[in-house]
């Protein structure tokens, strides 16, 4: 009795054991964002025929939508679907918005973030490929403000400099303007206004953003970019995973088509959807 006992209890230790063991693989694997059931992203989207992006309304020249068709076009979805047929999986389109792309990609609901700033924090809960492109800070004035041709020029406490509220350019304002009189807004579109009406001197926002902006706000002055010339790399996002395949294809596939200057077609054609031209774009402005 004794020595089945004895057995006895090492057989319910091993399988403790091992539940413990599983146990611990699974929360790794949940903990990581990999959906264990469905292996790896490129797996996923190659069994499945289907690449699920992330799309949002009203952000040219990245993304538009018709209303009325409800069809999708801009850079990104042409960048989509080139990165979908070379998959052998049509687009997906997840309408989302910039705030929490993030965390559908954590929660799998997405295969795909575009345009996505790498910041540490961000590294910390999804991965990155290589930049699509490196955007310019700049500075959009108000018409009859000096156009500044540095950020000591913005630094002054009679400046008055729209940011839109936690956003990067607000980041940038107030690290490279400390001195401003720097105004917050709840969105892109009220900095704007603001500075259309008078109510601010110039708004701080990416070159890519401030092309669309000037051409739909004839009230605004010029685009600048002051110096030091503070550049932002835009990525795309993916879900964290074992399997780094997808990540680097991706890569390869960034690298390549900005090489060849392919993204820069996607881009200008993206912005010839909102009527801007390359006539439109200052020599200064690259991407």
């Amino acid at each position: 009795m004794n020595r089945r006992n004895a057995l006895t209890s090492t057989a319910l230790a091993g399988a403790a054991v091992l539940a413990t063991t599983a146990s611990s693989q699974g929360l790794a694997q949940s903990a990581s964002g990999v959906a264990s059931a469905s292996g790896s992203t490129l797996e996923r989207v190659r069994k499945s025929g289907v690449l699920r992006i992330a799309a949002i309304v009203g952000q040219a020249p990245y993304f538009n939508k018709d209303l009325l068709t409800g069809k999708w076009t801009g850079a990104c979805m042409d960048m989509a679907n080139d990165i979908g047929a070379k998959l052998g999986a049509k687009v997906g389109v997840v309408e989302t918005t910039w705030g929490n792309q993030i965390l559908d990609l954590q929660a799998d609901k997405i295969d795909l973030a575009f345009a996505v700033n790498p910041t540490p924090e961000r590294a910390l809960v999804i991965d990155f490929a290589s930049p699509i492109l490196m955007h310019s800070f700049t500075a959009v004035t108000r018409k009859g403000f000096p156009k500044p041709a540095t950020w000591e020029d913005l630094s002054k406490p009679t400046v008055r400099i729209a940011v839109d509220l936690g956003s990067t350019h607000e980041l940038i304002a107030r690290r490279y303007a400390p001195k401003a009189n720097i105004v917050g807004f709840k969105n892109r579109d009220e900095a704007v206004l603001a500075v259309a009406t008078g109510r601010a001197d110039c708004n701080v926002v990416l070159a890519i953003l401030a092309l669309p902006m000037l051409k739909k706000n004839p009230a605004l002055g010029e685009i600048a970019i002051p110096r030091p010339r503070l550049t932002l790399p835009s990525n795309l996002g993916v879900r964290i995973d074992p399997d780094r395949r997808f990540r680097d294809f991706l890569s390869v596939w960034t690298d390549y088509n900005r090489s060849i200057g392919q993204t820069r077609e996607w881009l200008l054609k993206g912005l010839a959807e909102i009527n801007v031209t390359v006539a439109d774009i200052p020599a200064e402005v690259q991407f």
